[in-house]
């Protein structure tokens, strides 16, 4: 009787349910005539002559913009974009660029080690003033990087003035196939503790990762630090592969579940592991998304790893590319991740009417789900570290000084300055800047008119006006002018109140200019907060098992 009565009912839903499929069906043809209609007209009547491509190709962004952030259509003009976004791959000469609003041009910010525009000689802070016969005077980084780019093995002359010497130049440069290293820097740091930067899940990522472990597993390596800070995420299955390095074949790593049934995919470990046994700290903030998530999250659920740092990001949604007319592509949404505990930590729920992405799913609303030792992690929001630490915070002055924001290149100039005096420098690890390099960067600073938004002096001005609104100023105008005496800028009381931290990033960007990305994680390593945390816990094993409940 029970088995008829649910037979029924479901007989009952099937002409709902069918309804609703046609009216949604009606819904999409309807709108597609209409837009098509519309667009008719335009091409027909308008005044001016339409550009389809942009027109058309507006209406396309706009339609993906009411959806999630991570669905984009990539026209064929744009499908190297896609490429080096799952790959981490292009053609090029292997530098960051960027625009100097001081100098008016496009600058390299950044050569990569080893690497063509590297090898050809450039250095940080050349200004790009010609590739080939064409001007690059005054043009922006996207104009500039279009021409920096092209086949692998083709040959340009590239005219570059240096600052340091005001001497111009030019250069042959052959582009190569550029890859960006997943694992920038891995090294053992003392006392058997290895540690591996990871900042990508490009193809190849794994392997990366598993020939840097093995090889510090042969130097003695007896404890591990996987750094994730930043790591936007990429491919799920170099995070299956990494995770798998720790944990034993045929456990279910992270599920995609979508609209499509057929298209749902379960990723599991499917070879056995290299150590299971190895302390391992994973360190992740607010940048770690994506892949980056499921290897912390597999890692945590499995209580294989302490998690270490602060939130993550929050992103547990999974992208599928799908190819379109005329070898364009659509990279869309399809699957939301589960993994090994049965949560999806998506962080955001997407509003469709409103077009926009604001609401964050309130801790309220989280559900508790279990590691494999029975402790209590819950979905929504990213992942909790199993121990909280907040990384040293940049001061203001320090934030306008290292940033693109200050109009006169205070730091920039200091740094090419240094480098033209100093031909080489000793290791990373040992660098540190002097007092009497700091005096010197002080005065560079003082002298060149640099100037920033103080945000005490701009909460006090908008405090003044409100209550200049609401009449209370008059009275306490002495008390208003007291303040505002108290809080107006001194450029070299704040060097000398930030100096530490100033300091340390002043040196961070000169080793880089002579060791690369690399140079720059280890000295950058010696003063980091939650890295030192890291290891204090890694010292403790009692702690550390105390924490996974082994």
């Amino acid at each position: 009787m029970r088995k008829l009565i649910v037979f029924i009912i479901a007989l009952l839903t099937l002409p709902a349910a069918a309804q609703n499929d046609t009216d949604h069906n009606f819904t999409v043809a309807k709108n597609l005539e209409v837009f098509n209609a519309i667009y008719k007209n335009l091409d027909l009547l308008y005044v001016d002559r339409l550009p389809a491509d942009t027109v058309i190709g507006n209406a396309v962004d706009a339609m993906l913009e009411s959806l999630d952030p991570y669905t984009e259509y990539y026209p064929q003009a744009k499908g190297k974009d896609l490429k080096l976004l799952m790959t981490g791959k292009y053609a090029g000469v292997g530098a960051l660029i960027r625009y100097s609003p001081k100098y008016k041009n496009t600058f390299i910010d950044e050569p990569y080690e080893n690497m063509p525009a590297a090898n050809a000689g450039l250095r940080k802070g050349d200004l790009i003033l010609a590739i080939d016969a064409l001007s690059m005077e005054g043009k922006p980084t996207q104009f500039v990087s279009d021409h920096l780019r092209g086949d692998a093995g083709t040959t340009f002359m590239i005219k570059i003035k240096r600052p340091s010497t005001g001497k111009i130049m030019k250069l042959k440069i052959t582009r190569g196939a550029i890859k960006m290293p997943a694992v920038p820097y891995y090294g053992l740091l003392g006392n058997g503790l290895g540690y591996i930067n990871l900042n990508q899940f490009t193809e190849g990522a794994a392997k990366d990762f598993r020939r840097a472990f093995v090889e510090m597993k042969k130097d003695g390596m007896q404890k591990l630090v996987i750094d994730l800070r930043n790591n936007g995420g990429g491919l799920e299955n170099e995070a299956v592969d990494i995770v798998n390095l720790f944990v034993p074949k045929d456990l279910m790593i992270v599920s995609n579940r979508g609209k499509v049934k057929r298209l749902d995919r379960n990723y599991k470990t499917n070879s056995e592991p290299i150590d299971t046994v190895i302390p391992i700290v994973v360190l992740v903030n607010g940048n770690t998304a994506s892949s980056s998530e499921i290897t912390a999250g597999a890692l945590q659920d499995l209580d294989r790893a302490v998690i270490m740092g602060t939130r993550t990001y929050g992103k547990g949604l999974v992208q599928t590319t799908v190819d379109l007319p005329y070898n364009g592509k659509l990279k869309l949404t399809t699957h939301k991740y589960y993994i090994p505990s049965g949560r999806c930590i998506q962080a955001v729920n997407y509003k469709h009417d409103r077009g926009g992405y604001t609401e964050h799913v309130p801790d309220s609303l989280s559900r508790i789900f279990h590691t494999r030792n029975g402790r209590e992690v819950r979905d929504g929001g990213g992942i909790k570290p199993d121990i909280e630490v907040n990384p040293d915070t940049a001061s203001n002055i320090q934030s306008y000084l290292m940033s693109v924001i200050d109009s006169t290149e205070t730091v920039l100039e200091y740094v090419l300055d240094y480098v033209a005096k100093h031909p080489t420098i000793v290791g990373p690890s040992e660098f540190e800047l002097s007092d009497a390099d700091y005096e010197a960067f002080k005065q560079h600073v003082l002298n060149s008119g640099f100037k920033y938004d103080g945000v005490s002096e701009k909460i006090l001005k908008e405090l003044v006006k409100t209550a200049k609104f609401e009449g209370y100023y008059d009275d306490a105008k002495a008390e208003f002018e007291a303040i505002e005496n108290k809080l107006k800028h001194n450029v070299a009381k704040d060097l000398d109140y930030n100096r530490d931290r100033i300091k340390q990033a002043l040196a961070a960007d000169i080793v880089g200019v002579y060791y690369y990305q690399r140079g720059t994680i280890a000295y950058t390593l010696k003063h980091d907060k939650q890295m030192k945390a890291a290891k204090k816990l890694l010292g403790n094993m009692t702690e550390y098992r105390k924490i996974l409940n082994k």
